[in-house]
């Protein structure tokens, strides 16, 4: 039997490829992706250069097919349009822990969601506390956020010494903190709606359900019912990235059925298509559909919601939340006046709401619900470990300067807002980092002690 030598070209490229595969799926790496983003925003708001970086976000980009005519600015496409798929991967998240993760059992999910709670009140109380006038009070939400893929990276960063499940308490935590964020931006972040444009995402709902009931797998099929969905919701003065979390939470957790097993499917598909290919006047031709089929199996042996969420994500991480902070961290220093009550103020409280209140927030009320006897620290969990969560969920950034953008029209009040988000999300990563390496150390060294 002849042996198929790869060219060594080839063989490079592949290698290459594989290592970068396994590189962006370092959660760490993410998030320090997002941070060098950011920092490119703020050097370039702050740079010579720094015209270009307004004008850059206020292009106008237009859609439109005849006399159907749609203009906005990039910066509208990117956060209302691109932050919309990261939304979606969000309401991807939320289905698929509940159906089979922490949130999959109130007994599991209770912790957590108590602790999620305190560390929303938590930080909009101290938010209030700082802020008096009503236009300021706007922001009172903006502490309230948890950045999921930030604060999995920081984590991440202290290895794998830390507890599997303090992970999971976090993960759970920030998909709760989410779940309220889209809320707060449904009910207090929407103009007057307008309730014909229900209409319209009810119909991009309903196609998405009548294709499901047929049996439609395909991901692509579901653009055009999202995009009607986007419309609509666009139309009633919600904010349009809502649609995203609606459709992520409509994705299948299961398989679509295929009359057998998938893994039973692609093994006869399999089998049919070498029975093919070794005829002895084998055509080509006849490849083709045990090979539609064969692809068809091996698609269906991963539910959908994994499945696009896995598409996705890298999309997300490295492309979409990039993007989005290089196009809403650039704050001009120069632009905003400090000296102003207001503009100081508002980036006081958000600042101290991150770095104090979601902690305080998380502590104290995971404290109480153990205290009481309602709920129980998961195996493996200590209260060192809820520090290091309570810590790095004042880690708010994406989400925090999302609902900023929403909250303030004052160009100086959301340059503050800005500033005290990334301040208080680094600060909240700095201390949630040195936390994590003291505790790791107390831990060692404790555990050294008891094996002596």
């Amino acid at each position: 039997m002849q042996k198929h030598v790869m060219p060594r070209a080839q063989r490079i490229a592949q290698r290459a490829l594989a290592n970068f595969q396994r590189f962006l799926h370092i959660e760490a790496v993410s998030g320090i992706v997002l941070l060098i983003a950011a920092v490119a925003a703020l050097i370039w708001a702050n740079s010579p250069a720094a015209h270009s970086y307004d004008a850059l976000w206020h292009t106008p980009v237009t859609l439109g097919v005849g006399s159907l005519v749609f203009s906005q600015s990039l910066h509208f496409w990117i956060n209302d349009g691109l932050m919309t798929i990261f939304f979606l991967v969000v309401g991807m998240e939320i289905r698929r822990e509940i159906h089979e993760g922490a949130l999959s059992s109130l007994r599991q999910a209770t912790l957590p969601m108590a602790a999620a709670v305190g560390g929303v009140a938590v930080p909009a109380l101290i938010y209030l506390a700082f802020s008096h006038a009503p236009a300021e009070q706007q922001g009172w939400a903006v502490p309230t956020a948890t950045d999921i893929a930030f604060a999995v990276g920081v984590l991440a960063l202290l290895g794998k010494s830390i507890p599997s499940n303090v992970r999971v308490f976090l993960l759970a935590l920030a998909i709760i903190d989410d779940i309220i964020a889209v809320l707060i931006i449904a009910f207090f972040y929407s103009g007057g709606l307008d309730y014909s444009g229900f209409g319209v995402a009810a119909i991009g709902l309903l196609l998405v359900v009548g294709m499901q009931k047929v049996g439609i797998g395909s991901a692509y099929a579901y653009v055009i019912p999202g995009a009607i969905t986007w419309v609509g919701m666009l139309m009633t003065g919600a904010h349009p990235t809502l649609a995203g979390v609606i459709l992520g939470l409509m994705t299948p957790v299961r398989a679509m059925p295929l009359g057998e097993r998938p893994l039973d499917a692609v093994n006869r598909f399999t089998n049919e298509l070498l029975g093919h290919a070794k005829a002895p006047q084998a055509d080509a031709g006849d490849l083709l559909s045990p090979l539609k089929h064969l692809r068809l199996a091996q698609r269906e042996m991963v539910p959908p919601v994994i499945r696009v969420q896995g598409s996705l994500h890298p999309w997300v991480a490295y492309v979409i939340m990039p993007v989005f902070a290089l196009a809403n961290a650039g704050v001009g220093l120069s632009g905003v006046d400090l000296s102003a009550d207001g503009s100081f103020w508002v980036m006081v409280a958000v600042a101290v709401a991150l770095i104090a209140g979601k902690p305080l927030g998380i502590i104290t009320v995971s404290w109480l619900m153990v205290r009481l006897g309602w709920c129980a620290l998961p195996a493996g969990v200590t209260w060192r470990g809820i520090t290091l969560i309570g810590l790095l969920a004042g880690i708010g950034f994406t989400m925090s300067i999302f609902i900023a953008n929403l909250a303030f029209a004052d160009p100086g009040a959301l340059g503050a807002a800005k500033l005290g988000v990334l301040s208080g999300s680094v600060t909240a990563a700095v201390l949630g980092l040195a936390w994590g390496t003291w505790s790791l150390r107390k831990a060692a060294s404790a555990a050294r002690v008891e094996a002596g």
